[in-house]
């Protein structure tokens, strides 16, 4: 067995994902995400220079397989804005892991094809809503419905199916589309994945009252498509999956907000400007682009990565819901306070580490 085998953190979970961002731009202005007024045209993204290279990331990806990750995720931002992706994925491929990708779908019906060239194997795309009106409302932008679906049907043809759909879900906002996205992706072979609306970051005016629970978003599919529970296909898998009882499909809710698990959690990140964090959910992360241009070892690089997940307590969702219940319980009058930008405790926006 390989030494990296046995890497676990401090509560015994071991490393097995790692989310790599590419890039911290997006063309969506997602409420839940980049709202436009953090984010709006004064804002400062990272400079060129500050972006880890294709050939850092296959680096670092390459000792973190050797650590014992088993899954790749591409992220962003959009990943798919980062020029020239597929030649990334061609540098990835041959590591011999699941490799995939998530995508807000905008640019992926001309892309999806190159990317399967070059080894992609999966694909997750975001998707709010199958309407425009409320599609824009949560995205705080111009693409339209049919862009998004024009991009599925690009991956279905270049053999990236089944695919899974992400939704996340914001009470007032979109929770009238949970079944028409269920529906709609009956018989497709994909599964349609339910968010609970999530407080990361610190510009997002996340409050608990603007969530729909999972159990909330169960209820309303079934009154239509009755559901039956599937074991979890890997360990640390964020989703609750349930097979249709009419054969239409697969359903999945993730339920950080209502029914946290960060016992499970295996995931590590790397922020486009080479920073490892260790939760989605972080304030700080640790810099590894710097000792990687100072040439450092690969072996060094991986005493660095194994330190840290050594020492890795991160279960912000849990501290967070047993905050709630001692306050009462997570009911809608009971609003969660959040750190806001200038705190000691902020927390660092998805949009630079990935979803």
């Amino acid at each position: 067995m390989n030494e990296a085998e046995g890497l676990v953190d401090a509560l015994g979970r071991p490393l097995r994902d790692l989310r790599v961002s590419v890039t911290d731009r997006c063309n969506f202005r997602c409420t839940y995400c980049m709202p436009r007024e953090h984010f709006g045209r004064s804002h400062q993204f990272l400079p060129r220079a500050e972006l880890l290279s294709f050939e850092e990331i296959e680096r670092l990806c390459r000792v973190f397989v050797g650590l014992g990750v088993k899954k790749i995720r591409i992220t962003g931002g959009e990943p798919l804005l980062r020029r020239g992706l597929p030649q990334l994925v061609s540098m990835l491929s041959p590591l011999g892991v699941d490799l995939a990708l998530t995508t807000n779908g905008s640019l992926l019906a001309a892309l999806a094809g190159p990317l399967a060239l070059a080894g992609l194997r999966r694909v997750t795309v975001s998707l709010d809503a199958l309407d425009d009106p409320t599609f824009a409302a949560m995205t705080d932008g111009r693409t339209r419905v049919e862009e998004v679906l024009a991009g599925i049907a690009a991956a279905e043809h270049a053999g990236l199916a089944p695919l899974k759909v992400n939704a996340v879900v914001r009470k007032g906002v979109n929770e009238h589309s949970i079944v028409p996205l269920v529906r709609h992706f009956t018989g497709s072979g994909h599964a349609v994945r339910f968010i609970e609306y999530m407080d990361v970051g610190c510009s997002n005016s996340w409050d608990l009252r603007d969530i729909v629970p999972a159990r909330e978003i169960l209820r309303t599919i079934e009154e239509h498509f009755p559901l039956e529970p599937l074991e979890p296909a890997a360990t640390g898998e964020v989703a609750r999956r349930y097979r249709r009882r009419d054969g239409g499909g697969e359903i999945g809710v993730i339920s950080s907000v209502s029914s946290p698990f960060c016992n499970d959690c295996v995931r590590a990140r790397l922020s486009s400007d080479g920073k490892l964090h260790t939760c989605l959910f972080s304030s700080s992360g640790t810099d590894l682009k710097t000792p990687l241009r100072l040439g450092s070892s690969d072996a060094e690089l991986a005493g660095i990565v194994a330190s840290v997940w050594a020492a890795r307590e991160d279960r912000y969702s849990e501290l967070r819901s047993s905050r709630s219940r001692t306050n009462g319980g997570p009911t809608p009058s009971t609003p969660v306070q959040l750190a806001r930008p200038g705190q000691a405790s902020r927390k660092i926006e998805m949009s630079y580490i990935g979803g």
